[in-house]
């Protein structure tokens, strides 16, 4: 199933241009933008990138633990949530979804690193 062209054409007008490119394996902090009453303030939200969404609403997934809880949050690209997305490191996958990494704990969950600058 195909877009149509008009709404491709508009996807593309819309596309965010100013994101790195990053993929799936991908250690990566996002800053989000956060709304606290009347001020706006940026938090950083840094984990590993566990799955891509293609298309015009198209999503990454990231993933950290904190505490020793999972915690996973979806961005969508054009998001005017998300103000910048910086690549920290690159791991060697073979997969295009890491949601095997859920069941993992410690050391298990570990990805082999690789140099992709």
């Amino acid at each position: 199933m195909s877009i149509h062209p008009v709404m491709q054409r508009l996807a593309d007008k819309l596309k965010r241009t100013d994101l790195p490119a990053f993929a799936t394996g991908d250690t990566v902090r996002v800053q989000v933008k956060i709304k606290e009453g009347e001020k706006e303030r940026l938090q950083a939200f840094e984990g590993l990138v566990i799955a891509f969404k293609k298309g015009p609403q198209g999503t990454f997934t990231v993933r950290k633990m904190s505490f020793g809880q999972g915690v996973e949050r979806i961005f969508p690209f054009n998001s005017k949530v998300v103000d910048k997305v910086e690549k920290l490191r690159s791991a060697k996958i073979r997969r295009s979804k890491l949601f095997y990494l859920r069941g993992l704990r410690g050391k298990a969950a570990r990805l082999k690193e690789v140099d992709r600058s």
